[in-house]
């Protein structure tokens, strides 16, 4: 008999069961019980886009498309369809088959038809196919008519049941006590003593876990024997039982190792919920753990460029989680010392520990928004943080295309296309006081919803525009859009900015305390990199819906927009310092900024807002390249920043620092002082050889690299030393002493003793160079850095005696 439960939607996917597609929703009733939910009854499906002079002989295609029906996957329906492909009315043929396999094939047979002029939505996968259809979203509730079945399936859940009804979303969602998660964080530790770990040859000899129950534990090897604690992490993640899984850089190093490792040793890695699968990499480079969402935090903290250096250490103490000077750290090629010494193996463990302590608080601290994401994109949560910020978008656009009878457009291979970008003013060179940073609140997506701009409003014949009420004429460009009706892009982002803004109005209603602030809080952050990204978007050659007309519009009213504001400013007597983009740099005068903002937002129609205030900002000629002290004493370092990967972590410590002295003291002799000890320190031996390690990646193999780059040869020094060194290492070297080249004297730091280390390399060649990209605007030279007093007293002095 039919009954009705209520559940929140983890994941979805489907196998086939005799030659029949079965969808799997993974789930967790509102009462805690983990469920798998059914549903036998849908099938995958494409369209057939019929060519305009070929509309009236829709229904004799359709035929023909059904007689191209194979036994192995028939045809079950193929009928004719009124939608709209880019905005337009349009004939299609719905072809419907029984394997999700199949629709490739005859996607390619269909298009042979005459009168097809192309097949779309072929390459939507069958579960998002499900989900997007049936108005699913990850972590939201539905209530839904099942039948339960007997719990014979293979499946590791407390229930099964196959689906009867159509799902309903809960109305309210946020009156409703969502079911907690459990969540598991594991790390691995390698025994390697031959460079980048092989799992065919090295053992996992420490996986550590800390689970949302605050279990932590440690799996050890039996000395170099892994069989044991591989067993031990199976049957934890049995028995734990977590909905999520969380590692760092665990999708490209722990998973893919602990995969191939069980595999070389005969161990199954039986730790889904679909009894006998096992991990497997999948779409956008994820790994998959059926019916456990597998998060790498990794890919969230790629995407957070104020970050530069994204070890784990280093982002746990950047985000509040675990500061450096309160762990152990071990240098991952001393691991196997502390192994093989019995008595190192303490802190070893301790090592290990921190690790998965600083990922689990990484979780605390990224998954909140990550499920947001998710939520609002309707892409389970294991894929939305491994694909690009452009795949999350056009997922949010597909699922609004379904939703407005809109066929998808085909993924098509083009060529890069360059369009003029946005305003960059030179800069007003020097020191400047109390300057404020007006930023343009989402500019970009503003201007595609003010001039509806879009690829399917886009008007090629001005004689046209007449029957649309009108056009809106890009600046420079000329390229025309219609004023109405409103396009797919403009609906989109107006629903996107509702949205926001209805999430935001109901966050002024609660506590910042409470944990529904922090969930919507989450909400509206996902909401805002949406829409933040569609104008990149439609410049992206990889994108369904592709415009470089639209983007290229997008930018000429950017340009027109800003340089008007800038305009008014001067009008208004405001003191422009420096525009970009969709900032601008001005003196802080309270009643003259307010008259321009108001100009903006009422005369402009644009939003504009107070993004921050500088108490001191230092500008070069050069654009894009500035330090400001910001009003609670950080330090904001844009375009000077030693952030490329061939400088040592020393040149950019001493960057910021010599920042930081200029702009709070004013003082240059102090930063030429600070600078000089560093030099005599280094000198002296003072400073650790870590400090002076510069990292590259290896992005091909040895042999395909035609110059010996200074990476290069230190990777061939350790692959002659045993090491296996392979494209995607990142290789750590100092330079040594000698007359040879830069390169030649190139080697793997561990394998260097400090007294070797070229000191006046590090002096001439990272230390100096990093601070005068600052030093220099000031009229200070590398003579004074090293060997001369300081020829000003302070920066102010150095600028008077310029005017």
């Amino acid at each position: 008999m039919p009954e009705t439960i209520e559940f929140m939607l983890l994941d979805s996917s489907y196998e086939i069961v005799g030659k029949e597609p079965v969808i799997i929703l993974w789930g967790i009733t509102l009462n805690g019980e983990r469920v798998v939910l059914l549903d036998k009854r849908f099938r995958p499906y494409f369209y057939a886009l019929i060519s305009p002079s070929y509309e009236a002989k829709a229904e004799y295609i359709a035929s023909a498309i059904k007689r191209l029906s194979m036994a192995k996957s028939p045809i079950i329906e193929s009928r004719v369809v009124d939608k709209k492909y880019f905005g337009r009315p349009r004939k299609a043929v719905r072809v419907t088959t029984m394997v999700p396999e199949t629709v490739r094939e005859y996607r390619e047979a269909v298009k042979k038809i005459e009168g097809v002029e192309d097949s779309l939505e072929a390459d939507i996968r069958f579960a998002m196919r499900y989900i997007i259809d049936k108005k699913l979203y990850p972590f939201m509730a539905y209530r839904v008519a099942v039948e339960e079945t007997e719990h014979s399936q293979g499946f590791r859940v407390s229930k099964v049941f196959n689906i009867v009804g159509e799902p309903i979303p809960i109305a309210d969602i946020t009156s409703i006590e969502l079911p907690e998660m459990r969540i598991l964080a594991f790390d691995i530790e390698v025994y390697s003593k031959k460079g980048s770990p092989n799992p065919s040859r090295d053992p996992v000899i420490i996986i550590s876990l800390k689970d949302s129950n605050g279990n932590e534990k440690l799996l050890e090897a039996d000395g170099y024997n892994d069989r044991s604690a591989i067993r031990e992490f199976v049957d934890y993640i049995r028995n734990f039982d977590p909905d999520i899984i969380v590692g760092y850089n665990s999708n490209h190093f722990d998973w893919p190792y602990l995969i191939k490792r069980a595999r070389r040793l005969g161990i199954k890695l039986d730790v889904t919920r679909r009894v006998g699968a096992e991990p497997t990499t999948s779409v956008y480079g994820h790994v998959s753990v059926q019916g456990r969402l597998n998060v790498d935090l990794y890919d969230y903290v790629k995407e957070m460029h104020e970050i530069k250096m994204k070890t784990l250490e280093e982002v746990a103490e950047y985000l509040g989680v675990m500061k450096k000077s309160e762990r152990v750290l071990i240098e991952w090629w001393r691991i196997p010392e502390y192994w093989d010494d019995k008595k190192k193996r303490t802190v070893l463990r301790r090592y290990a520990l921190d690790d998965v302590r600083a990922t689990y608080g990484l979780a605390e601290k990224l998954l909140p928004f990550a499920i947001q994401l998710s939520a609002v994109t309707g892409v389970p949560l294991d894929q939305v943080g491994a694909m690009g910020v452009g795949f999350r978008l056009e997922w949010y656009l597909i699922r609004a295309a379904y939703d407005m009878n809109e066929l998808v457009p085909n993924r098509v291979k083009r060529y890069e296309e360059s369009y003029k970008g946005a305003v960059v003013l030179k800069p007003l060179k020097g020191i400047h006081e109390n300057v404020v940073v007006l930023d343009f609140s989402s500019m970009y997506p503003s201007i595609m919803i003010k001039y509806n701009v879009g690829p399917d409003t886009i008007v090629d014949d001005p004689s046209e525009c007449e029957k649309y009420g009108g056009c809106y004429v890009a600046p420079e460009v000329g390229h025309r859009f219609r004023r109405a009706p409103p396009g797919f892009f403009k609906i989109v982002l107006e629903n996107l900015i509702k949205l926001r803004k209805q999430v935001r109005a109901k966050m002024k209603e609660l506590s910042p305390d409470s944990p529904e602030y922090r969930v919507y809080d989450e909400r509206q952050k996902a909401l805002k990199v949406l829409a933040n990204a569609s104008y990149g978007y439609m410049g992206w050659t990889h994108a369904r819906w592709y415009c470089r007309r639209c983007a290229e519009a997008v930018t000429a009213w950017g340009r027109n927009l800003i340089l008007t504001a800038i305009d008014y400013a001067r009008k208004l007597g405001l003191k422009v310092i420096y525009g970009d983009t969709d900032s601008l740099f001005v003196a802080y005068d309270k009643e003259k900024v307010k008259k321009l903002i108001e100009f903006v937002e009422k005369e402009l129609g644009f939003e504009i807002k107070i993004d921050k205030i500088y108490r001191r900002v230092f500008f070069t000629e050069a654009k894009k390249r500035y330090v400001g002290l910001l009003e609670d004493g950080r330090i904001d370092i844009v375009g000077f920043e030693a952030v490329r990967g061939d400088w040592c972590e020393l040149a950019k410590e001493v960057q910021e620092r010599v920042a930081e002295i200029v702009l709070k003291t004013g003082d240059v002799d102090k930063a030429i002082e600070y600078i000089r000890d560093v030099i005599r320190k280094l000198k002296e031996g003072e400073i650790p050889i870590t400090k002076l390690v510069i990292w590259k990646t290896l992005t091909k193999r040895i042999e395909e690299y035609e110059h010996g780059a200074p990476h290069v040869v230190a990777a061939k020094r350790m692959r002659d030393a045993g090491y296996e060194v392979s494209p995607g290492d990142k290789i750590g070297y100092v330079i040594v002493k000698g007359r040879d080249s830069i390169s030649n004297r190139a080697y793997p730091y561990f394998m260097v003793e400090p007294s070797r280390v070229d000191i006046e390399y590090y002096i001439d060649h990272q230390i100096v160079p990093a601070v005068m990209r600052i030093l220099s605007y000031f009229g200070v030279t590398e003579r004074q850095l090293k060997v001369v007093s300081a020829g000003y007293r302070s920066l102010f002095d150095f600028f008077a005696s310029k005017a």
